[in-house]
């Protein structure tokens, strides 16, 4: 499918992706229909000129494509609810931060109901949420994961990034599920997770006047969705867990360290970290 032919396009959440995708979208010409639980939220859209109608279950029919941008059980209670009112052959992708539990369903419903289902996770983002915050840009020059049902069917990926092509995706990274969920829970949950835990410290009330760069980098990402995160991380929580298993397990060595006063292990640990950093990153 060219990118020319993706004239119509249903967004089903209106939050801070659905909605940054349904501006892209309607700045690249398309006709943009949307539907969310919150009604006002449609209204709103269509106020702001980047709804043109709402996505009722009829009209998935005309869409050409459609991105469920909603937490992953509600993804799938959608796709399975409307499995039969999909376009036929028509592309339906997800967007959320997990993929086995989501491609693991959709996957077989599509194959059932003659439509095409694919995993995506952009990755972008804000640390704010909803609708307001969106942007046509949000997703200018970012990577974009494809978690496709098949791997050696090139056709469907080249249809997946022209069907993309108004948000302006930088780059692409096919990937399994399970690799996905893997990785995820390292570069992003677990990132939640520290910074989260780490503003609980009884000393961060007294922060003012003594943080600075460390301080706002650790945590950027402590103010979240908290349901959001919650149903992603126990969704993903033999992943999580295991990562976090093992940060316990690298600060526990640290702390003993200092427990028995060896400097020079603690220099060793620290110089350590700082080589791998720059091994991974360089």
């Amino acid at each position: 499918m060219a990118a020319a032919k993706v004239k119509t396009v249903g967004v089903v959440g209106l939050g801070l992706i659905g909605a940054s995708f349904a501006r892209a979208y309607k700045e690249a010409g398309c006709k943009v229909l949307a539907y969310d639980k919150d009604s006002s939220v449609i209204l709103m859209g269509k106020l702001g000129g980047f709804v043109d109608d709402e996505l009722k279950p009829e009209l998935l029919a005309k869409c050409d494509l459609v991105l469920i941008c909603i937490y992953p059980q509600g993804t799938i209670d959608y796709v399975k609810k409307n499995a039969d009112k999909f376009k036929k052959g028509g592309l339906v992708m997800d967007t959320g931060g997990i993929k086995r539990v989501v491609c693991d369903a959709c996957f077989k419903v599509a194959a059932k109901n003659d439509f095409v289902f694919v995993g995506t996770h952009p990755m972008a983002g804000t640390k704010y949420s909803g609708l307001k915050h969106s942007k046509a840009s949000m997703f200018k020059g970012a990577p974009l994961v494809i978690v496709p049902p098949v791997f050696d069917d090139m056709k469907l990926i080249d249809r997946v990034k022209a069907a993309v092509e108004p948000a302006g995706f930088g780059s692409f990274c096919l990937s399994h599920a399970d690799k996905h969920d893997e990785m995820i829970a390292f570069t992003s949950q677990m990132a939640h997770v520290v910074s989260n835990a780490y503003v609980k410290s009884p000393t961060a009330n007294d922060h003012h006047g003594f943080s600075a760069g460390s301080y706002k980098d650790l945590t950027r990402v402590a103010w979240l969705n908290a349901g959001m995160w919650a149903e992603l991380f126990m969704e993903n929580k033999d992943n999580l867990i295991r990562e976090i298993d093992s940060m316990i397990g690298e600060l526990g060595k640290y702390k003993a360290a200092m427990e028995k006063g060896d400097q020079e292990k603690l220099q060793a640990l620290l110089q350590e970290g700082s080589d791998r950093k720059a091994e991974l990153d360089g």
